[in-house]
């Protein structure tokens, strides 16, 4: 079983102008979508579009709760939410211009977590958690989760002996790193940050590879970069048309964590979990990719041993 945790959830609102984004002008919208938002809730949509079986866990504000399951059942997706009363979930805004590729994001910040919030959702996942489980703690924390708070978790996770997978930034990066968890996927800039920049991004991955099984180093465009069990590969993507980027990597990584829970090889896991990505970025909304067109794509990826 596979679970997800997304401690800052979020209700992702697309919005599509008619044209291009001019400062000091009436920009007009062409359309409005809602999609979901939440990086451990994007992770479950790839899990669940492959038939995975997964689960989606982590907080959720009450005052916009039919609106956040609302697009959680239509995508498919099960889930067992903590209840954050008298809150919203927070929205993201992503703004995609007409005739232009990538899309511009927007996010606040999210509702106030509280002890006793905290204490609820430990206590469910240590309920539900066992040895063999995959857990991917992914996406921002929210106001009123501490440091502390997220080494409480990884602590209660370790103790079950699963799997733990971090897509984290920052300082939760870092103590992810720190308490030695299974699996992280920084970018280009993150693992910089998290040891040397004077060093080269192939010496500090080989000095994350000592604390870390499975450190996935993504570089945009340019594929990634993955080490494991004394193993670097070089993963090379295809050339696609980027409509909307955003949940691109949350779509690797769900989808990679999907091959590595069907004993699939490493080289498959990472070549396909690329796959689904291209395919994300061709789609105007925040989940969306094809497991076709991502077995089409597959093929024109590479992954070279280094």
């Amino acid at each position: 079983m596979i679970y997800t945790i997304t401690l800052n959830p979020a209700i992702d609102r697309l919005l599509f102008l008619e044209g291009t984004l001019i400062k000091g002008k009436n920009n007009r919208l062409q359309e409005i979508i809602y999609d979901l938002g939440g990086k451990g809730h994007h992770g479950s949509y790839a899990m669940s579009r492959l038939d995975v079986e997964n689960q989606a866990l982590g907080f959720c504000g009450t005052t916009n709760k039919r609106k956040l399951e609302k697009i959680l059942s239509e995508k498919g997706i099960n889930h067992n939410l903590v209840d954050v009363y008298g809150k919203a979930t927070r929205e993201s805004y992503v703004i995609l211009e007409a005739g232009i590729s990538g899309s511009i994001l927007i996010t606040e910040r999210g509702f106030q977590i509280t002890n006793y919030d905290i204490e609820l959702l430990n206590e469910q996942i240590e309920s539900k958690v066992r040895t063999g489980d995959i857990v991917l703690i992914a996406g921002s924390l929210p106001p009123g989760y501490k440091l502390q708070d997220l080494e409480e978790l990884l602590n209660l996770l370790k103790k079950t002996g699963c799997f733990i997978a971090c897509d984290l930034s920052g300082e939760a990066l870092k103590k992810a790193v720190d308490m030695e968890v299974n699996f992280i996927k920084p970018n280009r800039f993150e693992i910089q940050e998290l040891l040397s920049s004077e060093n080269t991004m192939l010496d500090n991955l080989k000095e994350l590879a000592k604390k870390v099984e499975y450190v996935i180093v993504s570089q945009g465009s340019e594929g990634s970069i993955c080490s494991h069990a004394g193993n670097f590969y070089q993963v090379t993507t295809p050339k696609v048309v980027a409509v909307n980027d955003t949940g691109a990597g949350d779509c690797f990584v769900g989808s990679f964590l999907s091959g590595l829970s069907l004993n699939r090889p490493l080289t498959e896991c990472l070549s396909f979990a690329s796959a689904c990505a291209a395919s994300k970025v061709q789609h105007n909304d925040s989940t969306t990719f094809s497991v076709k067109e991502a077995k089409i794509l597959q093929k024109r990826v590479t992954v070279k041993k280094l």
